[in-house]
Order: C-alpha cells, then structure tokens, then sequence
C-alpha cells in the first residue's frame, strides 16, 4: 500500500470521529510491516483527559491484534498545514515505532509533511531511561 493510499483510508475513518465537542476530526491509518492495515479516529468525551486521538487508537487497535512491527502512518485532519500529532501521541509512538519509521502528516487540502518518529519527538523519554529493575 502506498502513501497516497493510506492517507485517503485515513480521509475516510476521519469521517468517523466522534467530535461532538471539538468538531475537529482527525483519522489516521497504521501500516504493520507484514501490509496488515489499522485505521483509527479520534473519539471524544465530556470527560476531556479520557479522549482518545486517532493516533493512538489505530495504534492501540493494532497492538490489541498482536502487531508491535510498524512500516508507516499518516495522520489527517481539516488543518491549513500538515495537521500534526499532540504530545500524548507522540509518546505513544515512540514506544511502539522504530525512530526511523515514517509518519506523513497532512491535511484536506493535499499539503502533506513526512518526518521519522525521532524526528517528530526528539529527546523522548523511553524504557531505557527506567531503572533496570522496572524493565
């Protein structure tokens, strides 16, 4: 699958958002590296904090089915620029996605930004930096 592939299937689960408060659908699609494909949307709540982004839930629903080995993502949203992932996402992918792996964020107007996770979180806190006995 390719990327334009993969951002209209993230054009299309973003039209399953739960928004009734923000109005501001996001979908993401989640490419594992054996071609198996996760798509997730961002699902509010009247509880703000227990939100969930489209990021995550693809990822979540992904993990959920036994993937942990990612080839690439996209990220969309109705944004003037490339609609970019919020910190809560940002750290979720850098304990699932090597630092390499390619997230293209884009918008509706066909503006798209493609970085590496490292890229998109440098300095991350990660599971090296626990202490040896919590690993």
């Amino acid at each position: 699958m390719d990327k334009e592939n993969l951002i209209q299937e993230a054009k299309t689960i973003r039209e399953r958002a739960y928004v009734p408060y923000s109005k501001f659908k996001v979908g993401a699609a989640l490419l594992t590296n054996d071609g198996t494909l996760y798509t997730g949307c961002n699902i509010e709540n009247a509880a703000y904090p227990v939100t969930c982004c489209a990021e995550r839930v693809a990822i979540f629903k992904a993990i959920a089915d036994g993937h942990y080995k990612f080839k690439e993502m996209v990220v969309v949203a109705d944004t003037d620029r490339p609609v970019p992932p919020c910190g809560s996402c940002r750290q979720v992918m850098s304990e699932f996605f090597a630092p390499d792996l390619l997230v293209h964020t884009t918008n509706l107007h066909g503006v798209t930004k493609t970085m590496t996770t490292a890229e998109l979180l440098p300095f991350s806190f990660s599971s090296n930096d626990l202490p040896e006995e919590t690993k």
